[in-house]
């Protein structure tokens, strides 16, 4: 059995950001990850994938990214930030170790893992908010005859060039994967079910995050109504290309929803000049053909579903309460359970300011907790002894 004040479960942005800000403050701690290398999930995206946040804002505590990384870093400049991030930082984390069950015992967490068990006073879970792949579930599939790929399954456009693919979503993975199909030969089409809310990346040559920084202290549905206008003209009106427009804005979408708009690469430009054609929600699947509920048909070779993934706050590795889920859909600042028992949760709050900014500010907000609390045991502790 191994012991340590704090367990960080998660190889990757969160855990990374957790162990160097715990190792600056020299609190004792343990990293733990299943997969074989930090980092895992950006080293299995699809080829194409950049950060669609701007690299000044998407930098973990104490190190930014070097000044050659592209102003959008590509897949592999976040790898290699990553590793250059645990050898600056002095994080050797434990490989090849799954969390299997946490409990509770007494005034410290155990933790099952499939080597052998961790005993820990404080817990950082940072494996973050989504888990499985989500599935289709069309009628039709058993009988359709091209591939079926979750967007985690999809690597290059290149894999279909020539081929008729339907790209099922309208998240930024979806909008990415569209555009690379088209560069790489491939003739994409959406199918997209849902109202949606499109951003530009860029305002005048300003990352569209560093403007929601400045707008963060004006209420969302403020905000949004400020900024509508010129969104629309950067925009166009979506409605004419096919899609169907949220209610609310963007802001709001994030803040109250927690779910992320789409910030443009150059898919309605691809929309607009007849390169990717917008279907509705579809019906069912046909041997080569997809029939969407409105009647409309397309041919197609494959479909690539990227309609996210199932949320999993890590309630299949220990009884969450329904208030300490919910209580994640907020700043960790304003969470009324963050920390209570020495629980921690770190990057599961979806944020209109940046998912890897929210990230390094949530690591050292927990770090400087967990070191408050050490220094109050150790006082108590000391006073006991005299």
């Amino acid at each position: 059995m191994t012991e340590t004040n704090t367990l960080i479960i998660g190889g990757s942005f969160s855990g990374l950001a957790c162990a160097a800000c715990l190792g600056k403050n020299k609190v004792n701690y343990l990293l733990i990850e299943k997969a074989d290398q930090i980092g895992n999930p950006w080293r299995n995206h699809y080829e194409r994938l950049h950060l669609h946040t701007h690299k000044a804002l998407s930098h973990l505590p104490h190190l930014p990214f070097p000044s050659k990384t592209d102003k959008y870093p590509s897949r592999q400049e976040v790898v290699q930030y990553l590793d250059d991030y645990c050898w600056e930082m002095g994080i050797f984390p434990k490989l090849n170790t799954e969390a299997q069950r946490i409990y509770k015992e007494g005034e410290r967490w155990l933790v099952i893992t499939n080597k052998e068990p961790i005993v820990c006073e404080n817990l950082i879970l940072a494996s973050g908010p989504f888990g499985k792949p989500r599935k289709g579930n069309w009628k039709g599939e058993e009988q359709f005859q091209g591939p079926i790929l979750h967007s985690s399954q999809y690597k290059s456009g290149r894999d279909f060039r020539g081929k008729r693919m339907l790209v099922v979503g309208f998240g930024n993975s979806a909008c990415e994967i569209a555009l690379d199909l088209h560069e790489q030969g491939a003739f994409p089409s959406l199918s997209v079910r849902s109202a949606v809310n499109v951003l530009p990346r860029d305002i005048l040559g300003i990352p569209v995050l560093q403007i929601g920084v400045w707008m963060s202290s004006i209420p969302p549905k403020l905000a949004d109504k400020l900024n509508a206008p010129l969104i629309k003209f950067l925009t166009g009106d979506i409605e004419k290309l096919g899609l169907k427009k949220l209610p609310y804005g963007p802001l709001e979408q994030i803040t109250t929803h927690q779910q992320v708009p789409l910030l443009d690469l150059g898919t309605l430009k691809l929309i607009r000049d007849g390169n990717c054609p917008v279907f509705g929600e579809i019906s069912h699947l046909e041997p080569h053909q997809v029939v969407f509920k409105d009647g409309k048909t397309l041919d197609a070779d494959g479909i690539i579903a990227a309609i996210g993934y199932e949320k999993n706050y890590g309630q299949h590795l220990m009884d969450l309460t329904k208030e300490r889920i919910q209580d994640l859909s907020l700043p960790i600042q304003k969470q009324q359970f963050a920390g209570k028992d020495g629980l921690y949760f770190c990057g599961y709050y979806i944020s209109p300011t940046g998912q890897i900014r929210e990230i390094a500010s949530d690591a050292q907000w927990i770090a400087q907790q967990i070191l408050k609390d050490q220094k109050k045991k150790n006082q108590v502790a000391l006073a006991k002894t005299q």
